[in-house]
């Protein structure tokens, strides 16, 4: 129980540090570019994508059987697809009359964060589950990650007229269902060494989504430009040398 007690603080920790970050960088400035939110989006993707690839992924695979892990992935997928479908139908039209969009922006990107922040707060659990060194190494690559989404949450919050302290609150508050996952995360992760492959496949297929179905495009989307390209193998890059390095 101290174990995952342990864990789920890390989770905690690590899940609202890295927007609380955000949210603080994202207030200071009233118009970021364009140019530098895509910058931090493709260095996250490619951090991020590193972690999934050369790290979480091949554990899973070692831990229990190719479909099981597949299985996993899938589910992982899957559910982000749900989330993402839930937020633009359950969300998008009750903020539909609100001419204020900028707000609007930066409560259904809270909204997406809380979601998608519990299966990355799965990860760490489940990672801790398999070693220290990779929930550790899930924990921070996750809270770099989470930087540039305090900032995309901040910025429209804050220029749509919220309150600073409103908006620390609600940047907090999204990152603590990582601390939640990672619970979760650590608790199923005991019973077998094939729940830890399946929860760690599970977040990885989250990840997937979130990298090609959000950061990337995302970046791409706010800047047309090499320094997309550059962020995205920069982070990739430092990935894997923060992977050789733990390991």
């Amino acid at each position: 129980m101290n174990e995952i007690l342990k864990t789920t603080l890390i989770g905690l920790f690590f899940g609202t540090f890295g927007t609380t970050i955000g949210g603080l960088i994202g207030i200071k400035f009233k118009n970021p570019s364009k140019k530098f939110l895509s910058f931090i989006l493709a260095f996250a993707s490619g951090l991020m994508l590193a972690i999934v690839c050369f790290d979480l992924l091949p554990e899973a695979f070692g831990l229990s059987s190719l479909p099981t892990a597949f299985l996993g992935i899938i589910l992982g997928i899957l559910a982000m697809i749900f989330c993402d479908i839930l937020v633009d139908k359950k969300f998008n039209t009750k903020f539909q009359s609100n001419k204020n969009t900028l707000l609007k922006t930066g409560i259904i990107v809270s909204i997406g964060l809380a979601l998608h922040n519990f299966p990355e707060g799965l990860a760490i659990g489940s990672g801790f589950g398999a070693s220290v060194t990779l929930g550790l190494s899930l924990a921070i690559a996750i809270c770099f990650h989470d930087i540039p989404e305090g900032i995309s949450m901040a910025v429209p919050m804050k220029n749509g007229g919220m309150k600073i302290s409103k908006v620390i609150f609600y940047v907090i508050l999204s990152g603590v269902t990582t601390g939640i996952g990672a619970f979760f995360g650590a608790m199923l992760g005991g019973i077998s060494q094939s729940v830890i492959a399946m929860c760690l496949a599970f977040a990885g297929g989250d990840m997937i989504y979130i990298v090609s179905g959000e950061l990337i495009p995302e970046s791409n989307q706010l800047y047309h430009g090499r320094m997309t390209a550059v962020g995205n193998m920069l982070g990739l890059l430092i990935g894997i040398f923060a992977m050789s390095v733990a390991k």
